[in-house]
Order: C-alpha cells, then structure tokens, then sequence
C-alpha cells in the first residue's frame, strides 16, 4: 500500500464537526472506548448499528496500527429508565419483568449481547468488556475528586454535578442552556441546573435494592455518566485516541462524560485532555421511527435468523449506508442485501475453484489498483458504500487477482463470506432474468395485480428462489 493512502485516515470528529486526519496518541497502540449495552434486555437491531460501525473503524486501524486496544463496556447497573436521573435503574425493571435477579439479568443479557456480536463476525476477543459493576470503587475515586474540587453538591436522594460550575459544559452538543427547559431533559427536583446530572444515588430509605454499595456519602449505586469516565480512565488512561457511541449519546451522556472526566483532572500535571476524537453512528429507523427498546416490541438479531437471514446480511445491509447517515430498514432492504451477499458468496466458491485463485490467495497476490482504491474509500471516513461499489466493479470487470482481493477487502467488511451449499447457482443471464422478474413482481404489487405477482412468485420458485413478502 502506498504511504500517501496509509498516513491519511480521515474521520469525522463530533467535537470539531470536522473531517479530521486521523493522527494517533501513540502510533504503537491506539485506544477506543466504545459505548456498550445496557444489559436489561435485548439489544435491538438499531443498537448493532454502533457495534458494527465500531468494529469497522477496528478493523480499519488495524491495518495501519499494530495494536488497538477497544473498550466496549457492560453497563449492569446505575442507567435509569429516562436516562437521565429520573425512575428506576432499568436492571430492577428488567428483574420485575423477567423474574430474576438482577445479576441473573445481567448476566443473561450479557451472554445474548456477546452471541449477537459473534453471529455479526465481531471478534470478541479483540475487545475488552468491562462491567460497571466491577469498577464502583473507581467510580467512586472520581466522585470524590469533582467533590474535593467544588464541582458536586448533595440532595435527599444523591451527589449531583453542578454544571454552572464547567463553563464549556454545553459546547460539545451545541446546546442553547439558557432557553434549555428543564422538562427537555429531566426535572429539575432539587437540582441547582437544569442539566445537573447524579453521580450517586441513595437507595430507598424504605427499601433494599439488589444492587447497593457502601460510599462516603452513603449506601446507594453510581450514575449512569459515571461509569464510562471510570472505565476508560481505568483501562485505557485519562487521555485516549476515539470514543464511539450513538448520536442519542451527544447532548447528554457523552456531554455528562466530557464534563466529569475533564474536570476531574483539568490542571493536573501531566494532565492533556480526555478524548482526541468522537465519532458517532446515526439511527437505523423501522416503520415506526428511531428504533428503541421501551416499548419491548422491536426487531432482533435473532428475529432475522429465525426467518433463515445470514446475520451477514444485515452487517451487509449496514455496510451500504455511511454510518453517519440514517438507515431505514426493511424487509426489501435486507432482502437485497442477502442478495447481494449470496452473490458475492457464490463468485467466491466458482473462484476457489480455479487453481490459480488458490495461489493467489495463497501468496496474497491482490489487484494492488483496485484494492487502494478500496482502502482509499475506507480511511476516507469509513465510506463503506464507495468501497463495497470498488469491490463489485472488479469482480464484474472480472480483473486479475479478484479472488484474492475480495479475501483481503473483506478483512475490512468483517462479512461471512462461507459458501450455503443448498443456495441456487446462477449464470448471469439468470440472475439477470431473475432480477427482472422481481422488478416486475414489485410493480405488480404496487398497482395490487396480484394475479401476475403470483404469477412471477410462481416462476421464481420454480427457478429455486425463495420469496418472502
């Protein structure tokens, strides 16, 4: 690969709302924090969005940085119902509704989050996963720092920080605090500000929670925001290259984020700054909007293999839309994808085939043209849809070494490229007449002619295509 492509990865920085060169605080190890599930329930397709995004921009700076240590944490305890300080924690929610222990709901949860990430072809064993609940005296240590510096204040029911007190406090999400009306956030109760935030709350006088600890302001659990400034100072420093997370994470949790960790250690010798870059992926919307787990009906990784989907289709499907940019799914949608990803699987059996192919393979032996090309799309801020475009335009151009570069593309795409052997093999002038017929069928439906939607649904099935309405 030639230098001008490897020292020229651009990102886009939320902080700067700016494409950035991407320059490493250490070239030797690079370090993300990427925020992880709130293990009460599922995690939904929109939630996959950020893993997958994560593990693209991993992938992508593996191939420039021979360590990248990354961070996806656990948050079992501390994240209330309105994500704010108001309600429940959403574990003593999830334990009413499942009938079990919080710990059992955790873990439980945790275990089915990991199964979703291994079945999307994330390799867990290039993160590391941390759990809130194994880092409350680190928690805790902060609370006391921003207590010793005049930055928190105490109520009936927690230590909050005060946010007048951290005069960039809104910069980072642009927000307007002034016209800020309190029930845009959460209410006001006892808070000095109407975008104060707890750092500890007190249990119930009148009750046990499952989840409790000891402090020096007394027996209750960590705030949400605090969790993530206490594990990534914990296991990737007080300084580090990119945090990650979902645009939802700006105006509060990651402002709240920026403002604890900053002030805690602004000033302090050696002290130069908490995150170089923020990166943040956009919503993937249902037919209902923003896709979201509070009204427990929402779509499943495991609701997709159930219906006989590769889980590659929807990392496929993920892949055509720039991250930063909303994606509206949908069956037709996800059916193109697993198109597309069939063809792509069945180029690479026909392709193995050929001696030749398995020597280069073999040697690595890539089209050097269209690969840079490829890789000039990825570090030009993850463009996963130019790059995906490249890829078919070699494959379809039929140039050399082909089976070899898609081998050495899809160390970026991260797809199951494994070969279905009860999947259809088509010529070209099949798939063309195949894709034909389902333009056609669509049109069909669309004017509700469904004698000749059934019709064209015949055919298809004939041919041995399954179609799912």
């Amino acid at each position: 690969m030639s230098e001008e492509i490897q020292n020229k990865l651009k990102i886009y920085n939320t902080a700067t709302r700016e494409i950035e060169e991407f320059v490493p605080i250490d070239a030797d190890n690079v370090r993300i924090y990427s925020c992880g599930p709130t293990v009460y329930n599922h995690v939904h397709l929109g939630n996959l969005r950020a893993y997958v995004f994560a593990d693209t921009l991993h992938r992508t700076l593996a191939t420039l940085y021979p360590t990248v240590t990354h961070v996806i944490n656990i948050t079992d305890v501390g994240h209330l119902v309105g994500d704010g300080n108001d309600g429940e924690d959403k574990l003593e929610k999830g334990s009413r509704r499942d009938g079990k222990s919080v710990w059992d709901i955790a873990k439980m949860y945790t275990a089915a989050f990991m199964e979703d990430l291994d079945n999307l072809n994330i390799d867990t064993e290039n993160y590391i996963f941390p759990k809130a609940t194994d880092f409350i005296p680190q928690q805790i240590s902060i609370i006391e720092r921003l207590e010793r510096r005049d930055y928190t204040y105490k109520t009936t029911d927690g230590i909050y920080f005060d946010t007048s007190k951290y005069q960039e406090y809104g910069d980072f999400a642009k927000l307007d605090i002034k016209n800020l009306s309190a029930g845009e956030r959460v209410d006001m109760g006892e808070k000095k500000n109407k975008t104060d935030f707890a750092l500890w709350k007190f249990s119930p006088k009148d009750q046990r929670r499952q989840m409790e600890w000891d402090s020096p302001w007394g027996v209750g659990f960590p705030g949400w925001h605090i969790e993530c400034s206490a594990m990534s100072e914990a296991v990737l420093g007080k300084h580090f290259d990119i945090h990650t997370g979902g645009i939802d994470h700006i105006p509060v949790h990651h402002t709240n984020e920026i403002a604890q960790s900053i002030c805690a250690h602004d000033n302090e010798a050696g002290y130069s700054g908490f995150v170089n870059y923020w990166m943040h992926n956009n919503f993937l919307n249902d037919k209902t909007g923003k896709m979201s787990k509070s009204s427990e009906d929402f779509l499943r990784l495991q609701t997709l293999i159930d219906q006989d989907y590769n889980p590659s289709a929807y990392r496929y499907l993920l892949l055509t839309t720039s991250y930063r940019s909303e994606i509206n799914f949908s069956y037709e949608s996800l059916d193109a994808a697993r198109s597309a990803l069939n063809k792509l699987t069945r180029y690479l059996h026909n392709a193995a085939k050929i001696k030749e192919n398995i020597i280069d393979a073999t040697k690595y032996r890539v089209n050097v043209d269209r690969y840079e090309e490829f890789m000039s799309h990825i570090y030009n801020d993850l463009n996963t849809p130019a790059a995906l475009a490249t890829m078919w335009t070699m494959i379809n151009d039929k140039s050399d070494h082909a089976y070899a570069t898609v081998l050495m593309m899809n160390k970026i795409l991260g797809l199951d490229l494994s070969y279905n052997q009860n999947s259809i093999e088509l010529t070209p002038e099949q798939e063309t007449l195949v894709a034909d017929m389902q333009e056609k069928r669509k049109v069909a439906r669309a004017a509700k002619d469904w004698a000749t939607s059934d019709e064209l649904r015949s055919k298809l099935q004939e041919m041995g295509i399954e179609v799912i309405d």
